[in-house]
C-alpha cells in the first residue's frame, strides 16, 4: 500500500475525553510476521497521553501504526464536533527506539555513492531514519508543551503531520523491503534528536529549529533525490519521494504559521526572534542552495533564511 499502514479501530467518543475500543481479537497494529498475541484493550485517553504512547513505543512500524490510529481518532472526533481533551503527559527525554539501526556519531555514518543499489539504500535508510524521528518530533511537541495554551488548530495540524510522517516511514520502510534491505539494516545518525533535547523548554525555539529549519532543509534536498531514483528508473520510491516532497511542504507551514501565531499573542517581531533562536539552538549555518519557491510556498520568506546562511552571496533583493 503507497500510502504506509493505518490501524484500525471502534470509535467511542466520550465527553472531553477520546475512547479506544477495540473489537475483541483486533490488534492496534497491523497484522505482521511475528507480532505477539492479540488483546482486548479498552482504555480512554487524551492526546498527550495518546502522544506519550507512541513516544514510548521502540518498534517503528508499531510505532508508526500506532500514531496513524490516534491520529484517525483524533481526526473522526473532530470532524464529528466531539468533545476533545488535551490533557497533560510527560514525554520521555529520549523516545523509545528498536535495538537497531546501531546510532552513530555523524562522522562515524559510512557514506555511499548513489550510483549503486547499496548507495541508494543507504539514502532510503537515511530518510526512513529522518521520518522515524519526524514522528516523535511532532508527538512531543503535542505532549511537551501542553502547558501552553494553543488553538485547537494548532493540534489538528501537528497530528495530521505526524500521521503523514508516519506514513512517509512506511513508505520508505516498503522501498527498502523491495530492495532487500530494511530499517536497522545499517548505521544511522545519533543527532538527529538533538534539536528536541536543545529545545526543551522553549516552545518558539522548537517551532523555529524543527519544522522551519530541519524540515525546510527536506525541501531544498529532496528534488534531487528523486532525480537520484529517476535516473535509476526505480518508479516505486519516486512515486513515495513525491508524496513526501508534497507533504512537508505543509509541515514547514505548519511551523511558520505556529511560530508567527506566538510572536503576534505576544507582540514580538518574528524574523529577528527566528535569526536569534536559529543562531542558538542551530549548530552551525544553514547550507544553500535553498529551495526558494517551496520555501515560500510553506510561509518563509527570504530574508529569514539567507542571513543564516554563509556559503553563498544572497540574491541581489537580498543584497
Amino acid at each position: 500500500n503507497l500510502y504506509g499502514h493505518r490501524a484500525r479501530h471502534v470509535f467511542d467518543f466520550t465527553r472531553r475525553k477520546i475512547a479506544t475500543d477495540l473489537a475483541q481479537g483486533q490488534s492496534p497494529w497491523p497484522c505482521r510476521r511475528g507480532f505477539g498475541a492479540v488483546a482486548v484493550i479498552q482504555f480512554m485517553m487524551t492526546l498527550t497521553q495518546m502522544a506519550c504512547a507512541v513516544l514510548n513505543t521502540a518498534d517503528g512500524r508499531e510505532k508508526t501504526a500506532l500514531s496513524r490510529g490516534f491520529a484517525a481518532q483524533w481526526s473522526t472526533a473532530r470532524a464529528a464536533g466531539d468533545d476533545v481533551e488535551i490533557g497533560t503527559c510527560s514525554p520521555p527525554d529520549m523516545p523509545a527506539r528498536p535495538k537497531t539501526p546501531e546510532l552513530r556519531a555523524p562522522r562515524d555514518v559510512p557514506r555511499r555513492k548513489t550510483g549503486s543499489i547499496e548507495g541508494r539504500n543507504a539514502l532510503l535508510h537515511a530518510v526512513a531514519h529522518i521520518e522515524l524521528n519526524a514522528v516523535d518530533l511532532h508527538w512531543d511537541l503535542i505532549a511537551r508543551f501542553s502547558h501552553i495554551p494553543m488553538p485547537l488548530g494548532f493540534y489538528d495540524d501537528w497530528v495530521k503531520a505526524a500521521d503523514e510522517e508516519s506514513k512517509h516511514f512506511n513508505l520508505m520502510c516498503d522501498c527498502l523491503e523491495a530492495h532487500g534491505s530494511f530499517y536497522g539494516a545499517m548505521p544511522a545518525h545519533a543527532g538527529m534528536w538533538r534539536a528536541a533535547q536543545d529545545t526543551q523548554s522553549d516552545f518558539l525555539g522548537r517551532l523555529a529549529v524543527v519544522p522551519m529549519v530541519l524540515e525546510a532543509r527536506g525541501l531544498d534536498v529532496t528534488p534531487g533525490m528523486i532525480r537520484i531514483f529517476e535516473n535509476a528508473k526505480d518508479t516505486q520510491v519516486v512515486a513515495a519521494l513525491n508524496v513526501i516532497y508534497a507533504e512537508e511542504v505543509a509541515h514547514v507551514a505548519y511551523g511558520s504559521k505556529w511560530f508567527h501565531f506566538l510572536c503576534g499573542r505576544d507582540n514580538l517581531d518574528p524574523k529577528p526572534l527566528f535569526h536569534g533562536l536559529v543562531r542558538q539552538y542551530f549548530h552551525g549555518p544553514l547550507k544553500p542552495p535553498f529551495n526558494e519557491e517551496k520555501r515560500a510556498e510553506a510561509g518563509i520568506a527570504p530574508d529569514f533564511y539567507w542571513p543564516l546562511a554563509d556559503e553563498m552571496p544572497p540574491p541581489p533583493a537580498m543584497r
